[in-house]
């Protein structure tokens, strides 16, 4: 039987940054209070003329290169975006294949907002442990700017933008194997975190962009006390499920919302701080994205070593949510 294991981990972080200073220029509030309530201090932005397929294939190379493998030993992309390059067709990830010099490979996008690379671990694991495919690119990519609306105090400094990628390859290594992956969903709350314009049931029309309802709009109250709950819950399951104890994980690599949701989550669940990786104060929530973002922060401070065990945790608009749970298995 193939396994599949998480080989390697990549970014692409932005260059422009736009500070909660920069914020109080353009609208009624403060750094104090965007701190407060998110812990959020920055966040990148992408140029204008840059987008999640870009971000995604400078991603992607960086995790390619480091599973130590070709550009054409990827036999499936799994692009995990709500924000993508065109709006119906193409794809993104065949627009990031064709900018990787991949021009014979399988290639398709997940929408699950910010559980968007969770849902694509989990296809990629499925791929190979079919027999079907032996290097999976996954990507989660981002350009969260182009559907903010700037009069929005609900949303506006919250998001952000940026890419992450992995390599999932099959090994034969039952230790190297990712342990589980879980993902689910409830249509239920769609109201919740929606951009309500632009698609087929409200089509771009005239009335779409003047009242903004291409942007995102978001019930922060509800979502965080969901959040808080669902996110607990769903690392509980997998814990109690493959026999765990929260200090049996190294490295807690949650989706990066808001600090107030991770710091909550983390103590109901005696994870320390130690464990918990951090990123939403410097790079703000950027959805498919954030996971991949985090996890390459820490790669590339030395926190993630082979071997270590890594417990991802995220939840989204749909609503949906994921976790997975795996060691590092650097190729070596």
């Amino acid at each position: 039987m193939a396994y599949a294991a998480f080989r390697s981990i990549g970014a692409y972080i932005p260059e422009k940054i736009m500070t909660n200073t920069d914020f109080e220029k353009i609208m009624d509030t403060s750094d104090e209070w965007i701190t407060k309530r998110t812990g959020i201090k920055e966040r990148r932005i992408a140029a204008e003329d840059e987008y999640p397929s870009d971000m995604g294939a400078k991603a992607a190379e960086i995790a390619i290169q480091r599973a130590g493998i070709e550009t054409s030993d990827v036999d499936l992309i799994v692009f995990a975006t709500v924000t993508p390059d065109y709006l119906c067709m193409p794809s993104t990830a065949c627009v990031t294949a064709s900018k990787l010099g991949l021009r014979d490979v399988q290639a398709f996008d997940v929408s699950a907002a910010c559980t968007g690379f969770v849902y694509a671990l989990s296809i990629a694991k499925a791929f190979i442990e079919s027999g079907m495919k032996k290097n999976v690119l996954i990507i989660g990519a981002e350009k969260y700017t182009s559907i903010l609306n700037y009069e929005d105090r609900g949303t506006a400094f919250i998001f952000g933008d940026g890419a992450g990628a992995a390599i999932i390859s099959a090994t034969d290594n039952k230790d190297e194997a990712i342990v589980d992956v879980k993902c689910s969903s409830d249509g239920d709350y769609d109201h919740l975190i929606m951009t309500p314009g632009g698609g087929s049931k409200t089509p771009c029309s005239p009335e779409v962009v003047e009242q903004k309802l291409a942007c995102i709009q978001m019930k922060g109250n509800e979502t965080f006390k969901l959040a808080v709950k669902t996110l607990t819950s769903d690392v509980e399951v997998m814990l109690e499920k493959h026999n765990l104890k929260p200090e049996d994980i190294k490295h807690f690599i949650p989706h990066q919302a808001n600090f107030r949701i991770i710091k909550a989550v983390g103590e109901a669940l005696g994870l320390s701080e130690e464990q918990t990786v951090v990123t939403v104060d410097k790079y703000g929530n950027t959805s498919a994205a954030s996971i991949p973002m985090a996890m390459n922060y820490a790669y590339e401070q030395g926190r993630i070593k082979a071997g270590d065990n890594v417990l991802f945790d995220a939840f989204g608009a749909g609503l949906t949510w994921g976790s997975a749970l795996f060691p590092f298995s650097p190729k070596k």
